[in-house]
């Protein structure tokens, strides 16, 4: 698979890119009484390699890692301004969760470059959410799609109307907050 920097266009006619990256998980040995281990997302890929999902890749006394297989990830012109604090917050991301699908079985259910839906992808019961290092080449499509679509909109505090202390006072008692 190629990363080109050319954007598909939605028919309502905003500005859309769809791109495939690949996802490698980690079963990890816990000491505790509760569990014998655990499921954790751990790098991102910035193809898609000819493995099958759910490959092996390595194995230790401690941890499994596995290739879980491809997902999409979908850049929205709206969200330009997300993208960028992620790309200079320091850690560029990838928020991936991965859902249960039976006992101990795993599907990678989403992956994002918005790290305010990966936070809020974060609450959710049952799911696991981790954000995953950015490969370069993915942010390289991050910033060209930023560059290509952001518009900066100042932000504008709306001006309230001053409340009427005279047509409150006309108000007929017993009438408090009900419309004339």
């Amino acid at each position: 698979m190629t990363l080109d920097n050319t954007p598909q266009t939605l028919p309502q006619g905003l500005p859309e890119d769809r791109f495939e990256v690949g996802i490698i998980v980690a079963r990890r040995r816990l000491k505790g009484p509760w569990a014998s281990h655990a499921w954790m997302p751990v790098a991102a890929l910035p193809a898609v390699p000819q493995a099958a999902p759910w490959t092996q890749l390595s194995e230790t006394e401690e941890e499994a890692t596995f290739y879980a297989g491809a997902h999409e990830v979908t850049l929205h012109i709206a969200e330009t301004s997300h993208y960028r604090d992620n790309l200079v917050s320091g850690r560029p991301s990838l928020w991936v969760t991965l859902h249960a699908t039976a006992d101990d079985t795993y599907e990678v259910a989403s992956v994002t470059a918005d790290p305010y839906e990966g936070e809020s992808m974060a609450e959710g019961i049952g799911e696991i959410v981790e954000a995953v290092p950015m490969p370069p080449e993915v942010q390289a499509k991050l910033l060209a799609f930023f560059e290509a679509f952001h518009i900066e909109r100042r932000f504008e505090k709306r001006k309230r109307d001053r409340a009427d202390p005279e047509a409150l006072a006309r108000r007929a008692p017993g009438t408090q907050g009900k419309p004339e």
